[in-house]
């Protein structure tokens, strides 16, 4: 068995198990640069998603069922960037985990969540806009806000149960070859590591990017469509559909990488193809293409702002608000202060200018 890479969501170190293969030289600077990189998406993630959150949350108008989906991915990508300090830190520390047994789980059953809850919520989205744009007569039916909550609540249990791997089997263990003390996942034999990784590249790749690529194909051909533009609910839907379809190709971008080469390294296990130089190319491809997928959390509160004019429009109505009460507030403790000031309150010494 090849050697593994302390990575932070598919890869397994077997202590027991590891060839004794060199590291190559690019390993060097992915070690320097990576923890400096996950802290600037944590930092820039966090502040980005909780943006979009407060949009939503303080919008005096009930959200929508696509910004239901969308609130619910930007939680999903607050989860991660979160969570991704900790391994900023594991990096930088040689890949000694510091933080115990219990945050070794935790920390990785955020990641992992993230991962399949956010490729759920644009299952959903998709779906959303394919009832929308291409089931116009019944839609108000079927695209209820309280269907589209509990839809949620199902997306984020499924992304839990996805996730017990994680939290049964990552531990924190000395290894010998490496010399550290490493937060990794430790399955109990091959067999149940291969029977996890496929179910889990197919539920959390295969089948929902299956339904996505159909949804999107029959958007694309719904939006092609001159009569919809006729009316201006129609009208609308597009826009939302257009802002769908951005944060889509960027998932796409961003994600497929990662699982073709996890997808890959398991069918390469599952052979028993194994070698050094192989070893090291998938390894750094896996560091590479994870912290790419690490970006998509970052680049969906931009996408929001630059595509979404719906968005840009809630914005600016909070951004009112906001100013109103701040102004109601600097005029309240304006009149404060005057009170205090003043002479004739109780409790203050008054003198006549007599």
């Amino acid at each position: 068995m090849r050697t593994g890479c302390y990575d932070t969501i598919s890869m397994t170190m077997n202590s027991t198990n590891t060839s004794h293969c060199p590291f190559a030289e690019e390993w060097d600077w992915l070690h320097t640069m990576q923890p400096g990189y996950i802290l600037a998406i944590s930092v820039l993630g966090i502040l980005g998603n909780v943006f979009v959150l407060l949009v939503f949350c303080l919008h005096k108008k009930a959200c929508t069922v696509a910004e239901i989906y969308l609130s619910n991915l930007a939680a999903a990508d607050l989860l991660l960037v979160s969570c991704l300090p900790f391994w900023a830190v594991n990096v930088a520390n040689g890949f000694n985990w510091p933080f115990g047994s219990l945050l070794c789980r935790l920390v990785n059953v955020g990641i992992k969540m993230n991962a399949y809850c956010s490729i759920y919520f644009l299952v959903l989205v998709s779906v959303d806009r394919y009832v929308a744009l291409v089931h116009t007569m019944s839609h108000g039916r079927m695209r209820r806000p309280s269907y589209a909550k509990l839809g949620c609540l199902l997306v984020w249990s499924f992304g839990l149960l996805l996730g017990t791997p994680t939290m049964l089997f990552r531990a924190v263990k000395w290894v010998p070859d490496f010399e550290v003390t490493a937060c990794f996942l430790d399955y109990p034999s091959p067999k149940m590591e291969l029977v996890f990784n496929v179910t889990l590249i197919m539920f959390g790749f295969a089948i929902p990017v299956s339904v996505i690529s159909y949804c999107t194909c029959q958007i694309i051909q719904a939006l092609k469509n001159q009569a919809m533009e006729r009316f201006n609910t129609e009208h609308t839907e597009r826009k939302a559909t257009l802002l769908v379809l951005s944060v889509l190709l960027a998932f796409l971008l961003c994600w497929v990488p990662f699982h073709l080469v996890t997808a890959l390294d398991v069918l390469l296990r599952a052979a028993d193809i194994s070698g050094c130089n192989l070893s090291n190319s998938l390894d750094i491809c896996n560091q590479v293409f994870t912290y790419l997928a690490f970006f998509n959390s970052v680049l969906n509160p931009v996408l929001y702002v630059i595509v979404g004019k719906n968005f840009r429009k809630k914005v600016m109505e909070v951004k009112k608000l906001t100013m109103a009460v701040l102004w109601n507030h600097l005029k309240y403790m304006s009149m404060s202060d005057n009170l205090k000031q003043d002479p004739e309150t109780p409790g203050e010494p008054w003198v006549s200018d007599l």
